[in-house]
């Protein structure tokens, strides 16, 4: 046999494109890979950025609202509150694919030396976990808002 006629035998291709079948799945799993983290990554970015918003427009609702005992404002302060009370602060919306919530639970009331998961006396100040999570469960941030009576002129709610 001549050097001219020589060619590749079956079992040399076989093994050739095993390899590279090898190394394009690698590839492709490292790319797939890196491509879900980036999305997750996003979305922490975006939840971790609405939870603070979500914080701050609770508290810009309870500072700028003018509260009535008997016709009390949605944001406003509420003695021995559950959570969900500050649930949906006015001006603040998440984003589509995205919920926000109070933490069921998660309300607390200062007692004067101490946090208590119980009210007895309202103090005037209360803490609450926030959280905003994306709908396909990859991300959620929670935040801990501590809310204070604000006392206004025009409140009756002031002792």
């Amino acid at each position: 046999m001549t050097a001219d006629e020589r060619g590749e035998s079956l079992l040399e291709v076989l093994i050739a494109v095993a390899i590279m079948g090898i190394a394009v799945v690698a590839l492709m799993a490292g790319l797939t890979t890196s491509i879900m983290m980036s999305d997750i990554h996003r979305k922490q970015a975006t939840t971790g950025e609405y939870v603070r918003d979500y914080a701050e427009a609770i508290e810009s609702a309870l500072t700028s609202s003018t509260c009535t005992s008997s016709t009390p404002a949605a944001g406003c302060y509420k003695a021995c509150s559950a959570g969900s009370w500050y649930e949906n602060p006015a001006g603040f919306s998440v984003p589509t694919g995205y919920s926000r919530s109070v933490v069921a639970g998660s309300s607390k009331y200062w007692n004067g030396t101490s946090w208590q998961s119980t009210c007895g006396t309202d103090t005037g100040v209360q803490q609450v976990t926030v959280q905003v999570a994306s709908s396909d469960g990859r991300a959620s941030e929670r935040i801990v808002v501590v809310l204070r009576k604000p006392c206004r002129m025009e409140d009756s709610l002031c002792g």
